[in-house]
């Protein structure tokens, strides 16, 4: 089932989020500790003239880590290409990407922790040696070519950076966390967003918004968008706070920017009176795959202190048996 405060990118909304997506440091809101660090190392590296150092992009998805990466390269006054893991099936794929690469490029692969052992082993010397081991036939006549590669900076971006093995891991000079956003730096985004949109928002509903948006650029936009849509059906100049609270009621997306999933989630632990429960049960209780549980529901819940994961399984903090009293659940109302 879609949501509307999904976290993964849907395709038709590629190019909407390319229009707004910020193209300096100026417009790049957030992540202030990240952002610090890199300018400093990327003045280093031009003054080297040498390419970047490669950059490890960690954290939940949503979050900027492919416009991170776009500024990256804007600064470097350099090209950027951008893949990502599970596209690169075979080495040819890799082979073809890094030999099309100049001096200084980068090369930014995003869900690098879905690579299959085989390709990561050909990346291993790519990054640390600038060079292509690559084994043509096999058996006797079995024969390795080495291609030499431009120095470049590989950017790799995950959501599980514990899937990603440590000889891949140690190749990257940076690691940089991506960390969730606050209120106060989404409506700055979603007010920025909306002069774009030429759909000007009042800045209490740019709060509003960003109340919703579970701490995550992506959902923002997605939100501003759709409240947008109400706004102009209302044949209303700019987004009004109360044309948006309208707006998100009806999405059905709370004040903390939880939906029907989440609040299933957290009634089931509550409900569960403080005894752990595993993935698998969650899952099966709540017809939901484990992995989006893991990967899209819980990220956000967890970060927020709503629940914990213990070594027995999840329980429910005291947070949400504040929010969810006992009583409320077991007549199915918040």
């Amino acid at each position: 089932m879609e949501r509307i405060v999904e976290i993964e990118r849907f395709e038709e909304e590629e190019n909407y989020e390319i229009t707004l997506r910020p193209g300096s440091w100026d417009e790049y809101i957030g992540q202030n500790k990240i952002k610090k660090n890199l300018k400093v190392f990327i003045e280093a590296s031009k003054k080297r003239d040498e390419a970047l150092d490669h950059i490890l992009l960690f954290g939940p998805p949503g979050l900027g880590k492919t416009t991170l990466a776009n500024i990256i390269a804007t600064q470097m006054n350099t090209s950027i290409k951008t893949t990502s893991a599970p596209m690169i099936e075979k080495t040819g794929d890799l082979a073809a990407l890094l030999t099309n690469i100049e001096e200084g490029d980068i090369l930014f692969i995003d869900e690098i922790h879905r690579m299959s052992p085989a390709i990561e082993e050909i990346l291993y010397s790519a990054m640390e040696d600038f060079r292509l081991d690559i084994i043509i036939g096999s058996g006797p006549a079995a024969q390795t070519v080495k291609i030499d590669l431009p120095r470049f900076t590989l950017i790799g971006a995950t959501t599980r950076a514990g899937m990603l093995s440590n000889p891949l891991r140690e190749r990257f000079g940076m690691h940089f966390r991506m960390q969730f956003y606050t209120p106060e730096e989404l409506a700055k985004i979603v007010i920025q967003a909306s002069h774009k949109l030429e759909k000007p928002s009042e800045e209490k509903a740019s709060v509003e918004i960003a109340k919703r948006s579970r701490g995550t650029p992506r959902i923002a936009l997605r939100l501003l968008k759709r409240v947008r849509d109400f706004s102009e059906v209302a044949n209303e100049a700019e987004v009004t706070l109360k044309r948006a609270k309208y707006a998100l009621d009806e999405l059905g997306v709370n004040s903390l920017g939880f939906d029907e999933q989440d609040i299933q989630l957290l009634q089931l632990l509550v409900s569960a009176k403080s005894r752990p429960m595993g993935l698998s049960t969650i899952g099966a209780a709540l017809s939901e795959d484990e992995g989006t549980i893991e990967d899209v529901l819980e990220p956000y819940l967890i970060a927020n202190g709503y629940i914990e994961r213990t070594a027995r399984g999840r329980i429910a903090t005291q947070k949400s048996y504040e929010h969810f009293k006992l009583s409320e659940i077991n007549k199915g109302l918040l």
